[in-house]
């Protein structure tokens, strides 16, 4: 069973956890933060939208783990996170950035329904909802930033996304432990820029991010 949510205590984890990861958190978007894991907690007791349970969990293994990456989305105008599922990275990084477009995709309708509230709930107006497959979606720009957690296999990322990354754009794949074997199979045209080990205050685990650019287009 989960534990109670309390916000005072999360606040405090969350607010060292910004800390440690050299990131300074307004008011309004420390406030936004538990807002959008007290929807989270809310909803995935219905729409089972994530398999962690404990709020105290929810804030390192979720918001935490997200905000160890945004720096590198840092300067980004259009973002496409794919997969997005219950939000992450995508509303983390609306919070982050309220001036930078991020667009989010699932297949799954529960999980866009519940994105679609916390774009309401929260007032995110720099946030957009897709429902359905990445490689069927059709917008009028492109995006100079496309990223993924926990999504799918590099190879099949990049071959079901990669229409819609502008020029010079990149693919910032967020992973647990280096993917050597799947940087291996991308296909042909694209390459992996950087592999970038990121910690995650309070969790004892590997994690990666894999920047990926055609091929044509790193130096």
């Amino acid at each position: 069973m989960a534990t109670a949510f309390d916000r005072a205590a999360l606040g405090i984890v969350l607010r060292e956890g910004a800390v440690k990861l050299g990131l300074t958190l307004s008011d309004a978007q420390h406030d936004k933060l538990l807002d959008y894991l007290a929807l989270l907690l809310k909803w995935n007791a219905v729409y089972n939208l994530t398999s962690v349970r404990d709020p105290r969990q929810m804030v390192t293994q979720h918001l935490l783990d997200a905000m160890a990456a945004l720096t590198a989305f840092a300067g980004a105008q259009r973002v496409l996170d794919v997969g997005s599922g219950g939000g992450l990275p995508g509303v983390v990084l609306a919070i982050w950035a309220p001036l930078m477009q991020v667009h989010m995709i699932d297949t799954v309708h529960k999980k866009t329904a519940f994105l679609k509230q916390v774009k309401a709930e929260l007032g995110l107006a720099n946030v957009n909802v897709h429902t359905g497959r990445v490689e069927q979606l059709e917008v009028e720009h492109k995006f100079d930033v496309i990223t993924s957690r926990a999504f799918a296999d590099l190879a099949d990322f990049v071959n079901w996304s990669g229409h819609l990354l502008e020029e010079g754009g990149q693919m910032i794949a967020l992973k647990g432990q280096a993917p050597t074997e799947e940087i291996a199979r991308l296909p042909a045209g694209w390459q992996m820029q950087k592999l970038e080990p990121i910690s995650v205050p309070g969790m004892d685990a590997q994690r990666h991010l894999v920047f990926i650019k055609r091929s044509t287009e790193i130096k």
